[in-house]
C-alpha cells in the first residue's frame, strides 16, 4: 500500500464499506441518510420538531439554524478553498440517484453539521446518544457512497464537534 498516512487511512476505511456496498438495504439507508442531510434539511426540521415540543423552542429552532448557517459558511466557504481536496471517484455505478456537491472534498460538509447538529439537539435532552448516533449515520454514508474520503469524514467531524461545543458556550453568555 502505498501513499502518505492519510491516504492509507483512507483506503483501508473505504475496503470495510466495500462490505456493505452493494447490499440493497444498507444502500437505500445510506443513500437516504446522504440525501435527507443534504442542505441540512434534516437537523433543520429535528430543529422545528424539538422546538414544538419545548418551552425555550423557538430560540433553540433560531440558535440550530444559525449555527448549521454559520458552519456552512465556514466549511463550505472556507475550509474547503483552503485545501481544494478532489473527491473520491467512484468505480462502481451508484444504485441510487445522488446530488454530487460542486464543493471539494475536505472537510465533510454533512459531518460537520451533523456533528454541530448533535451537540445542539442534545443539549439537555435525554435523546443524547440517538442523535449522536444519527448523525454518525449521516457522516458514515458519506464514505459509503463515496462523496468523500474518510478523513474528509472525520475532519468534518471534528470540525462539527468543534463548533457545536463553541456554539453552546456562546449561546449561554448571551442568553
Amino acid at each position: 500500500m502505498d501513499g502518505s498516512p492519510i491516504e492509507r487511512f483512507d483506503d483501508v476505511v473505504d475496503g470495510l464499506f466495500d462490505v456493505l456496498r452493494g447490499r440493497p438495504i444498507v444502500d437505500r439507508v445510506m443513500y437516504s441518510a446522504t440525501e435527507l442531510a443534504d442542505f441540512s434539511v434534516l437537523w433543520h426540521l429535528l430543529g422545528v420538531a424539538q422546538g414544538l415540543k419545548r418551552a425555550d423552542g423557538f430560540a433553540r429552532a433560531l440558535r440550530m439554524s444559525a449555527a448549521l448557517g454559520v458552519e456552512s459558511i465556514l466549511v463550505n466557504g472556507v475550509l474547503k478553498s483552503l485545501f481544494r481536496r478532489r473527491r473520491p471517484v467512484p468505480e462502481f455505478e451508484r444504485p441510487h440517484a445522488l446530488r454530487i456537491p460542486r464543493t471539494t472534498s475536505f472537510p465533510s460538509g454533512h459531518a460537520s453539521s451533523a456533528f454541530v447538529a448533535a451537540a445542539l439537539l442534545s443539549d439537555g435532552s435525554r435523546a443524547k446518544p440517538l442523535y449522536y448516533a444519527l448523525a454518525s449515520v449521516v457522516a458514515a454514508s458519506r464514505i459509503h457512497v463515496r462523496i468523500h474520503h474518510a478523513s474528509d469524514v472525520v475532519g468534518g467531524a471534528v470540525v462539527g464537534v468543534a463548533l457545536g461545543a463553541l456554539t453552546k458556550r456562546v449561546w449561554r453568555i448571551t442568553t
